[in-house]
């Protein structure tokens, strides 16, 4: 008898059990699953909400914020409470209405042309929203995934019981809102609906007086930007490309509609920036009344991230390269650098590889370049293009300091070796180069040792060097310098290419791409195929002036936590390769680069004369093969010369002359140093003495 009385009484648990599961799935079901259908019988309705989390800020190495976060307002709509109010279609219709008056853009998703002839705009959605869409027309009437778009406008249309008298826009448009809607209910994954983003106060006013039913003002904030410098490097966000999400949603703490960086350091450090969006759940009633709100996942804001910006160098940088350039530009035909165009300028700490600034002109302002694309893009000069980094150049005769250490080094001439400057290098038939010198005034510099060729950047020494030496040896020297190489810095950037008989075949065609002996004469001064950024050249001059060892440049300080009350990254310095440069070589390298910056009849004698820190420094002077045309200008120093701390380059785009720029890098250098303003003057290369 007890033993009955057990059976029962787990028999009667079972049923219990069984019954209150029928009844969960029941409530599950209704208040879930059908509120876009059939919302009658439902009296609260769970919503989650996506929360999401500030970006972290980025600052300059002295902790200057250079980009952080404004408040801003998003607008989003819950999807129970519209779908139960008496008239959604009419609400909607306004809504949209409103927008087009106001000139409103918002969300979405409907993977169908906004105008007849209707048609599938699945294609420029990523795999995910295309996987929505299906779920959409499964839970939407078990709709065939195969019906057309027309079908499916005139299908929903009568699902949604749209007035027949609007017209297709009108139709489309509320049914994308429709759609919206619905998504949150075949996808019960998906956040409430964000109807529109940082949305300001106009905006704000002109949908909250429509009072749509469930419509929600929620905090959010966007990226602002705190110095109008910087533009090429800082970079922004944007939403993700279909291709971006999907590496992205494998990450963890990315939505869909996450925004993301897309150039710059933004997108180099957004492991480190992005944060991880939290999701808040609302318990309502049909007509709106919060009822329950609580955090299902706390939002976990972006660390910041320290670079190696220093924004006051960055600063002076920009406006002296943009002073002189601007300066350079004339009608006078006669005047050196008359057609100046762009430029470039970058500064590295020669110790560690960290890149002190990076600019490039033209420049642009980056807090209004989206409302400013269309007309950057068909500006002058191109000033979106980060020359720095991707501006390819021959470097000139900057190339000098590696023939010179090749030279040394090879064995081929020593630290005294004079050689006699004929003015014009005719070995060769159907060949000739000529030092600038002769070329300008008649003169020559006589007998002249490797030290006095780099103090007055004589061609022809080098043009006899070069023709000596195998080309092995002069293209290692280079790339043990780290020309043509990555220097390891966190944006992309162009590796340019040295001049050899492998390059120039890969660029050319036909007799084109033969090598000869001339070219390997004029790749010796920084010509022929010899092609280099900026941020190269800084490393190689920064190389030089480490005798050899080159350093992995970045521009990452550190990262540091959300509050700022603790390191989570340091950088530590990094070696990429090492290059042994004799101390002959090297003495022989550092005296000419002193010889042209302190003593008279150096190419950089008259910006540099009497300056209070010794200064090692190059001019360059690049042909262009553009008649009627400027030449193209470089400069590389680096300073103190006897214990180098920063390396400095600047590079102008017809520029006239190395020694023109060199009032820019002595800008830099004030700043550096903390140095009263000097007279500023140029002097061109190869002039006499």
């Amino acid at each position: 008898m007890e033993r009955m009385t057990r059976f029962r009484a787990g028999l009667l648990a079972v049923l219990f059990v069984a019954v209150l599961c029928f009844y969960s799935f029941q409530l599950y079901r209704l208040q879930v699953v059908e509120p876009g259908g059939n919302t009658n019988n439902i009296t609260t309705f769970e919503t989650r909400t996506r929360v999401k989390a500030a970006r972290g800020n980025l600052l300059d190495r002295n902790g200057n914020v250079l980009v952080s976060n404004r408040a801003s307002y998003d607008l989003t709509i819950n999807h129970f409470v519209l779908t139960s109010s008496d008239d959604p279609n009419g609400t909607l219709y306004e809504l949209v209405q409103v927008c087009r008056d106001q000139g409103i853009e918002y969300t979405d998703h409907l993977p169908i042309t906004k105008e007849q002839p209707f048609a599938y705009t699945l294609s420029e959605q990523n795999t995910t929203w295309q996987n929505h869409f299906q779920a959409f027309l499964a839970y939407r009437d078990h709709l065939d995934s195969d019906i057309s778009a027309p079908m499916l406008m005139e299908k929903l249309r009568d699902s949604y019981d749209i007035p027949e008298e609007w017209s297709d826009e009108d139709a489309r448009a509320v049914l994308g809102l429709r759609y919206e809607l619905s998504l949150r209910n075949a996808v019960p994954s998906l956040s409430n609906y964000v109807f529109a983003d940082d949305v300001d106060n106009d905006t704000l006013a002109a949908v909250l007086e429509l009072n749509v039913p469930g419509m929600n003002v929620e905090s959010s904030s966007v990226r602002e930007y705190n110095t109008e410098y910087a533009a090429h490097i800082l970079g922004y966000v944007g939403a993700m490309s279909p291709e971006q999400w999907e590496y992205y949603k494998t990450q963890d703490g990315y939505s869909m509609d996450a925004l993301v960086g897309q150039a710059g350091f933004e997108k180099a450090f957004e492991s480190y920036l992005h944060g991880t969006d939290g999701t808040r759940v609302d318990v309502v009633t049909k007509d709106g009344t919060l009822v329950e709100s609580y955090y299902e996942v706390e939002p976990q804001a972006g660390q910041n991230v320290q670079v190696s910006i220093d924004l006051a160098l960055q600063t002076v940088a920009e406006q002296s390269l943009a002073s002189v350039i601007e300066g350079m530009r004339s009608e006078d035909t006669e005047q050196s650098g008359w057609d100046a165009q762009g430029g470039a300028v970058v500064a590295m700490d020669v110790k560690t590889g960290q890149v002190l600034l990076c600019g490039s002109y033209p420049t642009y302002d980056l807090s209004n370049l989206f409302e400013d694309y269309s007309d950057l893009m068909d500006a002058d000069l191109d000033p979106l293009f980060n020359r720095a980094l991707q501006g390819t150049y021959p470097p000139g005769s900057t190339y000098k300091m590696s023939m010179t250490i090749a030279g040394i080094d090879s064995g081929q001439i020593t630290r005294w070796t004079e050689i006699r400057d004929l003015g014009s290098f005719t070995k060769y038939a159907g060949f000739s180069a000529n030092c600038l010198t002769y070329t300008n005034t008649g003169h020559t510099h006589g007998y002249i040792d490797c030290t006095e060729a780099l103090k007055v950047s004589c061609n022809y020494f080098f043009y006899e060097l070069g023709d000596q030496l195998e080309m092995s040896v002069i293209d290692e020297t280079a790339k043990g310098l780290g020309l043509g190489e990555a220097t390891g810095v966190e944006l992309y950037e162009e590796l340019g290419y040295r001049a050899n008989p492998e390059t120039k075949a890969a660029l050319n065609t036909g007799d084109d791409a033969r090598w000869y002996r001339g070219d390997q004469v004029l790749a010796s001064i920084g010509q022929s195929e010899n092609r280099f950024t900026p941020m190269q050249l800084c490393s190689y001059t920064a190389t030089i002036a480490n005798q050899g060892t080159r350093y992995k440049a970045t521009f990452l300080d550190r990262v540091v936590s959300a509050d700022y009350t603790s390191v989570v990254y340091e950088n530590t310095v990094s070696v990429l390769s090492r290059m042994e440069i004799s101390d002959v070589a090297y003495d022989a390298v550092l005296t000419g680069m002193k010889k042209a910056a302190s003593e008279e009849g150096g190419t950089a004698y008259r910006v540099f004369k009497d300056y209070p820190v010794s200064v090692a420094a190059k001019t360059g002077t690049a042909e262009t093969g553009i008649r009627d045309h400027s030449a193209n200008g470089s400069f590389v120093c680096f300073a103190p010369a006897d214990d180098p701390q920063i390396a400095v380059v600047v590079y102008g785009e017809r520029a006239g002359s190395g020694s023109n720029l060199a009032p820019i890098a002595k800008a830099v250098l004030d700043a550096y140093f903390g140095l009263q303003d000097q007279t500023d003057g140029v002097f061109g290369e190869n002039k006499p003495n």
